[in-house]
Parts: structure tokens; C-alpha cells; sequence
């Protein structure tokens, strides 16, 4: 029970902005237990983004989809956003394999990493735009940061790292297979309410299948930044499902 404690509290350190005065052990028990409350961190942040868009009802829905999506990445202090900055410039590069990694390890960031940012972005703040003006149901934005974030577990765990240095790999390193399946259980909890979240864990383990195996056909492996860009481009994948969706179940039947 205390490794487990300690893994949420770093899983708090590690992928917000809320402070937690704590220093937390780093040792293989409390990062397993981190990994395995990523989900639970998502489903956190979700449950403040909830909370907003609920007292925000009576404002224009462009100006609460902005207040959203700027808490949104507030809370996550931008952490994964310079993973999809990274792999756009080094895609973006049509450089050989080696001159790749190089231009990913740059810290520098040039414009594919921009634009990338800038779409990825904008494409989430229209997608909350649209989903507050449709009025749908609140509980999605507790389960898209969740999914999102297990999609990045779901990838650590089940993928090889291209390098055996970096976070991602000492990450690796305290982890097996059922910590994926640990992971998911607050979000299958979540399930039994609303029956439509397995479906999206399944466009989820899809979603996840194919950075596998884009990153492997890459990049030989993946690194934190890819971890990273599986969570942002994941929840980027959920708000279009969601929005899919409500968009279908509103549209209303032709007359006769």
C-alpha cells in the first residue's frame, strides 16, 4: 500500500504542475506503481476539466473550450507537447536514421515542431469547441486525458526502446505486461457507467498498435518523446471518436 501511495504521488510529480512537496523514493516498486497510475492522474486532470466545463455553461461555448484547453495543458505544464514537437521536426527532417535521433536529442525546437504544435492545438481546441456546443455529456472529459495516458503506458510497456539510456528505458526497465492491464482498471471501473468507454479502449489499443508500429518502422524503438506523443496524439484521436459520435447522434432524421 505505501509503494503504491508513493507511485501515484510521483505519477502527480511527474505528469503535473501540482506541487507535491514530497520526494518521492525512486525505486523499481514506485515506478511500476507510477506507470500503473498514469491513467488514474488522466482521469484527475479530466475531473478538473469537467468541473469547468459544468460552471461554464452559461458562457459562450468558444470561450469555454479555450478556458478548457488551457487548463489542459496548465496541468500537464506542456510535458508531452514537446514530444510531438520533437518527432515533427525529426519526420520532418528526411534525414537517414542516425541524423534523426540527432536532430530529436536538439532542444532547439524549428518549424515542423511548431506547426505541429500549433494543429495539434488547434484541432483540440475546435473539436471542445464543438462538443461543449453540443452539449455532450460531461463524462467524456474524464476518460479522454485517462486513455490517453494509458495509451503512453500501453506503449512503454509493449514496445522496445531503441536505446538503453534515457528515461524511457529505466522506466522500462521496472515494468511487465500486467502493469498495462493494472493500469486500465479505474477507466474499466468507469465502464460500468458509461458502456461507450470500452469502445473507445478499443480505438485506444488501435491507436496504440499503430504508433508501435510506426515507431519500430522509424525509429527501431521508441524514447519518452514518443511516449509523449502517443498521449497527446491519443487524446487528439479521442476527442475526434467523441466528437464522431456526437455528431451522429445529433443529427437529426430527415422529414418525411
Amino acid at each position: 500500500m505505501k509503494n503504491a501511495l508513493l507511485g501515484l504521488l510521483l505519477a502527480l510529480q511527474f505528469l503535473t504542475r501540482i506541487p507535491i512537496p514530497i520526494a518521492v523514493p525512486w525505486t523499481p516498486d514506485t515506478r511500476r506503481w507510477a506507470v500503473r497510475a498514469y491513467p488514474l492522474v488522466g482521469l484527475l486532470i479530466g475531473s478538473v476539466l469537467a468541473l469547468i466545463a459544468f460552471a461554464m455553461q452559461n458562457v459562450p461555448a468558444p470561450i469555454t473550450a479555450l478556458a478548457i484547453l488551457s487548463v489542459w495543458v496548465a496541468l500537464s505544464g506542456g510535458l508531452h507537447l514537446d514530444g510531438v514537437m520533437d518527432i515533427a521536426d525529426t519526420l520532418g527532417s528526411n534525414q537517414p536514421l542516425a541524423r534523426r535521433w540527432e536532430i530529436m536529442k536538439d532542444p532547439q525546437i524549428g518549424s515542423f515542431g511548431i506547426l505541429a504544435l500549433v494543429f495539434l492545438l488547434a484541432w483540440k481546441g475546435v473539436l471542445l469547441w464543438a462538443l461543449v456546443a453540443y452539449q455532450a455529456p460531461l463524462w467524456w472529459l474524464l476518460i479522454v486525458p485517462g486513455l490517453g495516458r494509458w495509451a503512453g503506458v500501453a506503449l512503454l510497456v509493449l514496445t522496445p526502446c531503441a536505446q538503453q539510456k534515457g528515461l524511457a528505458w529505466s522506466w522500462q526497465q521496472s515494468l511487465r505486461g500486467q502493469d498495462v492491464a493494472f493500469a486500465l482498471l479505474p477507466l474499466a471501473l468507469l465502464a460500468l457507467l458509461a458502456p461507450a468507454v470500452v469502445l473507445m479502449w478499443l480505438m485506444a489499443i488501435a491507436f496504440v498498435v499503430l504508433m508501435r508500429w510506426l515507431m519500430l518502422r522509424l525509429f527501431n524503438g521508441i524514447n519518452g518523446d514518443m511516449v509523449g506523443a502517443t498521449i497527446e496524439g491519443g487524446e487528439l484521436w479521442l476527442l475526434i471518436l467523441v466528437w464522431s459520435w456526437w455528431q451522429f447522434a445529433t443529427v437529426s432524421p430527415p422529414g418525411i
